[in-house]
């Protein structure tokens, strides 16, 4: 029988390579995870100044209609800079917003994006949509728990494209409003200015929660979490996400009394 549950998870510690893993090779839908790619490739072009900051963006009644969530459909402005638009995707996953950039650099960047990072299997697939038809892709993104660590190992020590491009994803990631799955097993103060620092992408569809990020504490954590489940098992799903979190806490060396 097919468990109400599956998870793909990885944590791997970046000082000493230490991991803990459960079916890290295992590719899952990653919902608004996927977000992570597109950010990355608006880092990349803000890096090499093919992209300005403050280049305006006309949100079009397609991306204000596609709902989910965010707040810039709901608002009134229609134009935003591509500095509003990233930090809106990174902050409450904003839908509208990533359908503006991604129109912007295009599917087919992100997806190139992807593939030079050397990952297979993931990627985004198409644009966000309210509802998915038999003629489009099936969700939005997949991916494996292994490659969005290999990326993000790659970010956070700064060997991905530049270190300012970096520096760009790591902050937007770290404005994130989402700590509700692993990061709320994690013992850090968003707030805070010192102590464990948390940047991180959530994701949530119908039957997905994931979760993939960099933790800052004693050492320097990359994890990533995706569960996909059945009707009825959302609160299971988000255990096996906090459960993942306490070991990304154990890991980072998050925890006053942690000795490891």
């Amino acid at each position: 029988m097919r468990p109400a549950v599956r998870v793909g998870a990885m944590v791997r510690r970046l000082d000493d390579g230490r991991t803990v893993s459960a079916d890290p090779d295992l590719a899952l839908p990653l919902a608004s995870v996927g977000k992570v790619l597109l950010l990355a490739e608006v880092a990349r072009r803000l890096a090499d100044a093919t992209l300005a900051p403050d280049q305006p963006v006309e949100l079009l009644d397609a991306d204000r209609e596609v709902g989910g969530t965010g707040l810039l459909g709901r608002l009134s402005p229609r134009r935003w800079t591509v500095a509003d638009l990233a930090t809106a995707v990174a902050a409450v996953s904003d839908n509208a917003a990533t359908n503006a950039l991604l129109r912007l650099v295009t599917l087919d960047t992100v997806q190139e994006l992807a593939r030079r990072a050397g990952l297979r299997d993931t990627t985004v697939h198409d644009r966000i949509r309210a509802e998915r038809g038999p003629d489009v892709p099936r969700t939005f993104a997949t991916g494996t728990a292994h490659e969005l660590c290999a990326f993000l190992a790659d970010v956070a020590t700064g060997t991905w494209q530049s270190p300012q491009a970096c520096r760009l994803l790591r902050g937007w990631l770290a404005g994130n409003t989402d700590r509700t799955m692993v990061a709320d097993s994690v013992d850090h103060d968003p707030w805070s200015s010192d102590g464990v620092r948390v940047e991180n992408k959530t994701g949530t569809d119908t039957g997905v929660r994931a979760d993939t990020g960099i933790v800052s504490g004693r050492h320097t954590v990359v994890y990533a979490v995706i569960a996909a489940f059945e009707p009825g098992a959302e609160r299971e799903a988000l255990a096996e996400l906090r459960r993942w979190g306490a070991a990304v806490d154990r890991l980072a060396g998050a925890h006053r009394s942690d000795s490891s």
